[in-house]
């Protein structure tokens, strides 16, 4: 019960990577007063809590209804880890997170919080993945344990997301560009092998379901 919310906390923090909000949020708020930045914050959290609730709930039926195994989506799941995994060992800019029409168009619009913010920055296609991957095979009324437990874990994230970005401006202080890099690229290196994990996984639910 305790193993395996804590697995799924490490790879979503690692997905999530709330330390890369902090050159963003500094960024999109330069300027800002402490309560549009505080008002930001918050309402990019819980939209994507929301967000990922319904992944959570409604992902694996959705799944069925396609005919998706979810030992296909392992494969497909532990192969986007894993791409995201080489754009963070190597400190280039996510393209599975926004693209630079979405960050040209956040710089004019008053209200970041739910793009670029909350998705794709938050709840991006990495997250999104990891919740299905990990929600999919637990049924909230046969173990609604195990369920809660691994929610709380999206709950922790996004609250350690929350406080980063409310201390954006003293953390890139002290922290600095290349402190979030280096943090970037070791949440790199783990969120990789843990997906090549995830496609040896799907590959054997496959071979031995197929």
């Amino acid at each position: 019960m305790i193993e395996q919310p804590l697995k799924f906390f490490v790879v979503f923090f690692a997905v999530v990577e709330p330390i890369s909000l902090l050159p963003i949020f500094s960024g999109l708020t330069q300027g800002a007063t402490h309560e549009y930045r505080h008002r930001m914050a918050v309402k990019a959290t819980v939209v994507a809590a929301l967000i990922l609730a319904f992944f959570a709930l409604v992902g694996a039926p959705f799944l069925a209804v396609m005919g998706i195994s979810i030992g296909a989506f392992r494969i497909f799941g532990g192969i986007l880890l894993f791409l995201l995994a080489l754009e963070m060992v190597f400190a280039r800019e996510s393209g599975s997170r926004t693209s630079s029409d979405e960050q040209a168009e956040s710089q004019r619009r008053a209200d970041i919080s739910v793009v670029p913010l909350a998705f794709p920055f938050i709840s991006g296609p990495g997250a999104l993945a990891t919740v299905l991957l990990w929600f999919g095979p637990v049924h909230l009324l046969r173990q609604p344990l195990l369920f809660l437990s691994l929610f709380a874990a999206v709950i922790v994230v996004l609250t350690i997301s929350l406080i980063i970005m409310w201390l954006a401006d003293p953390l890139m202080r002290i922290i600095g560009v290349t402190g979030v890099n280096v943090a970037g690229r070791l949440f790199g290196v783990v969120l990789g092998a843990l997906a090549v994990q995830f496609v040896v996984d799907g590959l054997r639910s496959a071979f031995l379901h197929g």
